[in-house]
């Protein structure tokens, strides 16, 4: 007997992500795509706007753009080891020693004013990732307009701020202690705060529209133990516009886009983060990597996005800058590997996705190409099945998913109402396959590579190559 094709819909999802996603308006549910510009630099972001936008992103995230550790004599390698040619690492920048727009990795204050004004003029916005959780390493090097500002050096950092973290289980510990090296800034004193909001409103006076928050899980919730130098956890609602403090307010709260880094790992708490912020879908991720590396998908992997906070509150992507680089956890993935992920990702109802720009010349033998900080990355952020894979979420705006494997699960489809299809070849091999399908009978040509399938009786029917992508438009 000839087994049928696995398939379910949204409406078999966690019944209030999916009830949520219904019963709101497309434009809050997150039909965006953002391109992380990872360490490119402000100036080669403006310069490569028109693209960007063409390309089907609205926002582009920009990598810290906070005063930084000048590390290695101010080397601008991605990575460099003892003995290189080249000295740098990539990571400075999620150092800060102040809290002012501009450093020597990315560019300076007016480098950061002209890329916004060239993202206004292609409709693109702007998210900056920030990060008030720590200073630099080496946190002599914070500079006096920042320890004068908070009531001295002292009062940078939590009671046990230079207390290395032991037990990420532990919330107090992982919310007050030091993280990797990295001292824990206080962030419930009201002095950092109104200077940390005077930064972040400069940024938006100047065309910010949006923020990535670093080590977000690493900043304490209202219901988290407080600090011994603090009253209560509020950071959070200042940091949303919800609180004002000494008289200063978030600028423009309602216009901005904002989510953080809680990573899925230990003690985490999404569903409380996400009253405040969107937070990152590490976990599907990470089951996504697997399908690509098994050249197959399931229902019970790639169907529930596996977060509490719900798929109207995540920002999802095949890979970030941190499995790329830390232990190069997905850099071992092919550049058409990600591709093909990353349709079926964008392809769905939900989430926010984030397309990961992989280093300029990245190889899987030479995962840091050219190394050089500032340069462009590789063109897969604008290659054609990513662009189709964009736009084909744009078009479906508001479109319900239903979501279908074949038999083996190396192909999976994603329909949207009866207007589009997505197809993805998970396997590395060519596949023949199946699917149930909500389009019309009829013949129907891929938008990408003019490829042809066939529609009868609500079946879908076809070829596809090996981890190739198709998109296809009702008629």
């Amino acid at each position: 007997m000839r087994k049928l094709p696995l398939v379910l819909s949204a409406a078999l999802l966690c019944g209030t992500a999916a009830d949520a996603l219904a019963s709101k308006p497309a434009s809050d549910r997150g039909d965006e795509v953002i391109l992380h510009a990872w360490s490119w630099s402000l100036d080669t972001i403006a310069n490569n706007m028109k693209t960007i936008a063409d390309a089907g992103y609205n926002y582009v995230q920009t990598s810290p753009v906070q005063a930084c550790y000048v590390g290695e004599d101010g080397g601008m390698a991605l990575f460099s080891k003892p003995g290189d040619s080249v000295k740098g690492k990539w990571y400075y920048y999620y150092q800060p020693t102040d809290w002012t727009i501009g450093n020597y990795m990315l560019g300076t204050r007016d480098d950061f004013k002209a890329m916004c004004d060239s993202a206004f003029k292609y409709g693109v916005k702007v998210l900056v990732d920030v990060l008030p959780n720590h200073t630099a390493v080496d946190h002599s090097k914070v500079l006096p307009g920042l320890d004068n500002a908070v009531g001295g050096h002292k009062n940078l950092f939590h009671a046990a701020g230079h207390t290395p973290i032991r037990d990420y289980n532990d919330r107090r510990e992982c919310t007050t202690g030091e993280m990797g090296g990295l001292p824990d800034v206080n962030t419930e004193n009201p002095d950092f705060q109104y200077y940390y909001l005077q930064y972040v409103n400069d940024l938006i006076n100047l065309g910010a529209r949006g923020f990535r928050y670093d080590t977000a899980k690493h900043i304490g919730l209202p219901s988290d133990p407080v600090d011994a130098k603090a009253e209560r956890n509020n950071f959070w609602d200042i940091a949303t516009g919800r609180e004002a403090v000494k008289g200063l307010s978030l600028l423009m709260p309602d216009s901005l886009y904002i989510y953080g880094e809680v990573l899925q790992d230990r003690n985490v708490k999404e569903k409380e983060y996400s009253e405040y912020i969107d937070v990152t879908a590490s976990n599907y991720g990470h089951a996504l990597r697997h399908a690509l590396e098994k050249g197959a998908g399931s229902p019970q992997e790639l169907i529930d996005w596996n977060n509490p906070a719900g798929a109207d509150k995540i920002v999802t992507w095949v890979e970030s800058h941190d499995t790329y680089c830390n232990q190069h956890e997905s850099a071992g993935l092919t550049d058409q590997q990600i591709r093909a992920a990353w349709v079926f990702l964008t392809s769905r109802q939900g989430g926010r996705p984030l397309f990961f720009s992989r280093p300029e010349g990245s190889t899987r033998e030479n995962y840091w190409g050219t190394n050089r900080i500032g340069n462009r990355g590789n063109a897969e952020f604008y290659h054609p099945e990513v662009v189709a894979a964009n736009k084909f979420r744009h078009a479906m705006a508001g479109l319900t998913e239903s979501i279908a494997f074949s038999q083996n699960g190396a192909v999976g489809e994603v329909a949207r109402g009866n207007a589009g299809v997505a197809l993805v070849n998970f396997s590395s091999d060519k596949q023949k396959a199946t699917l149930p399908c909500p389009l019309p009978d009829g013949e129907y040509t891929d938008a990408v590579h003019g490829t042809s399938f066939k529609v009868a009786k609500g079946n879908l029917s076809g070829t596809l190559a090996p981890l190739a992508t198709y998109i296809l438009y009702a008629k």
